[in-house]
């Protein structure tokens, strides 16, 4: 009989966005089962943005600043659910990216491999990244 202690899931639901600087902001919901109400977690990072990517590069960087800020945090299992279907094809085909992506690819994977389990899924919040987009507008106008 083992007395080892489960480690809990968090679940991080991530909404992000970036001016054309590359001055941006990531919001994650945490949530875990055994927390009912979720916690709500702001990160800001800054991107090299690149011309022709449609803002690929923001999620890589706003999931690495939202991964790096919980492993800050002690969580070491987690499922990130973010809004960019493509950075999910990224991650789970491993297919060709373009040059400006790779290095953001390899500093996702180091922060993903800093947990003891990590999933990406499908989904992000719509709230959340409405909240960053007038973040980032507010800024732009101050």
């Amino acid at each position: 009989m083992s007395s080892r202690k489960t480690v809990p899931l968090v679940e991080a639901t991530v909404g992000y966005a970036a001016d054309d600087a590359g001055i941006g902001v990531a919001y994650a919901s945490i949530a875990t089962i055994a927390n009912a109400s979720p916690a709500l977690l702001r990160v800001p990072f800054q991107v090299r943005r690149y011309a022709g990517l449609s803002g690929r590069e923001i999620g890589y960087a706003a999931v690495t600043a939202v991964a790096t800020a919980l492993r800050d945090r002690k969580v070491r299992r987690v499922r990130f659910a973010v809004p960019d279907q493509e950075l999910i094809h990224d991650l789970s085909e491993r297919r060709a990216l373009p040059q400006p992506l790779t290095l953001p690819y390899i500093r996702l994977g180091c922060a993903f491999n800093q947990f003891s389990q990590c999933d990406v899924v499908a989904g992000g919040n719509d709230d959340l990244s409405g909240r960053a987009r007038a973040e980032v507008a507010l800024h732009i106008a101050a």
